[in-house]
């Protein structure tokens, strides 16, 4: 039966997070808290972990998860071509709520998807993940949910939809309290996602493709007029 662990708890959260590094490493897949919402993790190097991940959510591999990240020296070991404004979003909202897409380095033997040589990067402001990521690496990581259901924002909501699919749930308390919930989608607090693969081609624009918990105005405030206008939906 699939435990799930209480980080508030000094020995759970030390029995927890060394049965979660075991399940990485063998390809299975983990529950873990973000700042954001709760997320279903897997090696990001191990395509048959990532392809446990993606069928435990219901996805295709048309819709390959984002790749959670322990540092910011990080961003440049898995993208190539990242552009100053980029730079200047992630100095000032990481760890926290922004996701990017970015070119990603050809030389990476990874399998995540149809991704087009893209890769989707966040540092999480959430000190369980972040302890998780510093010994396991670069995760792949997609909301703890099936698709098409709302993203969980505890450990026990992950539970309910994912269940034996995962081998270890990691409890740190209630996600996104830190945000307002201002995205595309009632009450969510998933991060905003920014697309900067076409900077070279589109006259050096970045595109919000998904609103979360960043705003517009915040992204609009840090890199000006490189945020390319708004899209009707």
């Amino acid at each position: 039966m699939t435990r799930i662990y209480d980080c508030s708890v000094d020995e759970e959260y030390a029995t927890g997070m060394r049965l979660a590094r075991s399940a990485i490493g063998r390809g299975a897949l983990v529950v873990i808290p973000t700042d954001t919402v709760y997320g279903v993790a897997a090696d990001a190097f191990n395509a048959e972990a990532v392809q446990k991940l993606l069928d435990a959510k219901g996805r295709d591999r048309q819709s390959p998860p984002p790749v959670l990240i322990p540092g910011i020296p990080t961003l440049d070991a898995l993208a190539q071509d990242i552009p100053e404004p980029v730079r200047a979003l992630v100095a000032a909202f990481w760890p926290g709520g922004l996701t990017v897409v970015l070119t990603a380095q050809p030389s990476l033997v990874w399998d995540l998807g149809e991704t087009r040589g893209t890769v989707a990067l966040r540092m999480p402001r959430n000190q369980v993940a972040l302890d998780l990521l510093s010994e396991t690496g670069p995760l792949a990581v997609s909301s703890a949910n099936i698709s098409g259901q709302p993203s969980a924002i505890d450990a026990a909501g992950a539970e309910d939809m994912l269940g034996g699919s995962v081998s270890v749930y990691l409890d740190g308390g209630v996600a996104g309290l830190d945000y307002d919930a201002i995205g595309d989608r009632p009450g969510d607090t998933s991060s905003t996602i920014v697309d900067a693969t076409g900077f070279a081609t589109n006259g050096g624009k970045i595109a919000i493709v998904r609103n979360g918990v960043i705003s517009r105005a915040e992204i609009e405030a840090v890199i000006g007029d490189a945020l390319a206008p708004e899209i009707d939906r």
